[in-house]
């Protein structure tokens, strides 16, 4: 059956004007509501409210316009059942053939600073979601359109079948709205769930992702791969960094990119070099080469097709100290005059560029989600660390100020590394990281085999208990003068005594971070 007529509300108006136009041109009427109205009527779009087809003023602030009868009836009715038609035909009321709605922005509300819980409320949207379902339902003979990026799509479609659109046209956009539908939904309960007990996670996880990329492959070529964004969220994070310059990123890439939060834990200057999603170097320094070039002495053998990340806009000393070195991706807030033609000259170097403040701001976006067989574990991000005062000497030695400075600069370190995690540091650098061991001690070991630093005079970060003194022993060993380490281990005392044997001071913080 030909369209006859076309309800439009939208709240989104890309397209709206043109999209009209080209309706009112093929003799479609046009009915529509209030702000839509508005906009058709200063566009010189002819257009009949709801209010005057249905007889019944639009009410409460606007919460009451399409909830009629004479609206619903005509999309829901069954075009090829009579008594379907009998009833539209008694009652005078038209059959509406396509309904183009778009929702109330309700994810950029909640997502605006201090937005309140009313505020959210009223962007909560009840008739248009109604909308949308119901011309859904019935797409044997109606055609929904919530997307504007479907808008051409549909006139094109329209005007060369001299007035419809194709069953499987109409199919396909009416799981397009129930997923529509169903990711707002996720996202109001996200928000509700989100104002409740700040010490509970959700009690349900509505997830509604929409695709952002597909990837060549996975972590390996036999592995499909993409990369989603919540559909209903402003995107954040490493997925709103813009790639300035390279090939398209890979799984592994984005992986690897996202431990560009290890170098927001620091106030200073910081560089860290990423490599298999552990840190294979990380320092602070008086400028941004300096701490590329104090971290990459750390492991420059691993740094070879890293991911290096800076918390300060790369200048051009950088960008030249880093040309030299084959990595798959640099990440940074900004780029300094002349920094970015430097490392562009390297044509498949992803550039790229993050702002600090680009945070997710969906339920999950405080969330560390895995994947196991048949569900997921989720767990709140591992955000804590201590602030001055907040951690215990447990020997008899105190650590020096540049002692407890290089503690705390290898535990923040520490927390970004796979466990059993080890990090020695010495002047706010890291010079020896054991990670992913299945023992503490050979964690301690490798760290020793690994680093490229004398060992004497630094420090040990542990992200858990030592469960025998035998890491401190081999610490010891190397030169290592000063430890932090969680504590909480029965064998803590023997611990202690170890660290008292070698003259070393320990400190304990009293949290863990382990990374699996």
């Amino acid at each position: 059956m030909n369209i006859k007529v076309a309800l439009l509300s939208v709240s989104d108006k890309t397209g709206l004007v043109e999209l009209a136009g080209e309706l009112s041109a093929m003799g479609i009427k046009i009915l529509s509501t209030g702000g839509t109205g508005r906009t058709l009527k200063e566009a010189g779009i002819e257009y009949l409210p709801v209010s005057e087809h249905t007889g019944f003023p639009e009410i409460l602030d606007g919460r009451v316009k399409t909830l009629h009868p004479r609206i619903h009836a005509g999309i829901l009715a069954r075009h090829g059942d009579q008594e379907h038609l009998d009833t539209l035909e008694e009652k005078d009321i038209p059959p509406i053939g396509l309904v183009v709605v778009n929702l109330y922005p309700f994810v950029q509300t909640v997502s605006r600073p201090g937005v309140t819980k009313s505020e959210a409320i009223e962007k909560i949207d009840i008739g248009g979601p109604t909308l949308i379902r119901a011309a859904a339902k019935n797409h044997e003979t109606v055609t929904v359109v919530v997307d504007p990026g479907d808008y051409g799509r549909i006139v094109e479609e329209i005007r060369g079948s001299g007035g419809s659109t194709s069953g499987e046209t109409r199919a396909d956009l009416a799981l397009k709205a129930f997923t529509h539908t169903a990711s707002y939904d996720a996202a109001i309960s996200g928000y509700l769930s989100s104002q409740g007990d700040e010490d509970e996670l959700p009690e349900a996880l509505d997830m509604s992702m929409v695709r952002e990329a597909s990837l060549r492959y996975g972590e390996n070529p036999q592995q499909k791969a993409a990369l989603y964004r919540p559909r209903f969220s402003p995107p954040g994070g490493i997925v709103a960094a813009e790639q300035m310059h390279g090939k398209h990123l890979s799984f592994n890439n984005y992986l690897d990119l996202d431990a560009v939060r290890l170098v927001r834990e620091f106030d200073e200057t910081a560089c860290s070099i990423i490599k298999h999603n552990n840190p294979c170097g990380s320092a602070t320094g008086e400028s941004v080469r300096e701490a590329y070039v104090k971290a990459l002495s750390c492991d420059p053998v691993s740094a070879f097709g890293s991911i290096i990340a800076f918390n300060r806009p790369v200048t051009l000393e950088a960008a030249e100290e880093l040309s030299s070195l084959f990595v798959e991706a640099v990440v940074a807030p900004e780029y300094e005059e002349g920094s970015f033609e430097t490392l562009s000259r390297k044509k498949n170097i992803r550039i790229m560029k993050m702002d600090p403040e680009a945070r997710p701001s969906d339920i999950t976006a405080d969330l560390d989600i895995k994947t196991v067989s048949g569900g997921l574990l989720v767990q709140q991000l591992d955000s804590w660390l201590f602030a001055d005062g907040q951690w215990k000497v447990v020997t008899k030695r105190q650590p020096t100020e540049e002692e407890l400075r290089d503690l705390v600069f290898g535990w923040k370190i520490c927390k970004h590394v796979k466990s059993n995690a080890i990090v020695f540091a010495k002047e706010c650098t890291g010079i020896g990281i054991g990670a992913g061991q299945m023992s503490r001690v050979d964690s301690v070991r490798l760290a020793g085999t690994k680093s490229q630093h004398s060992l004497e005079g630094a420090v040990m970060a542990s992200d858990a208990f030592f469960p025998f003194r035998d890491g401190l022993d081999e610490a010891a060993k190397l030169g290592i003068t000063a430890v932090i380490q969680p504590g909480g281990s029965v064998r803590d005392e023997e611990v202690i005594e170890a660290a008292d044997e070698q003259g070393l001071a320990m400190v304990f913080s009293g949290m863990r971070h382990f990374r699996h």
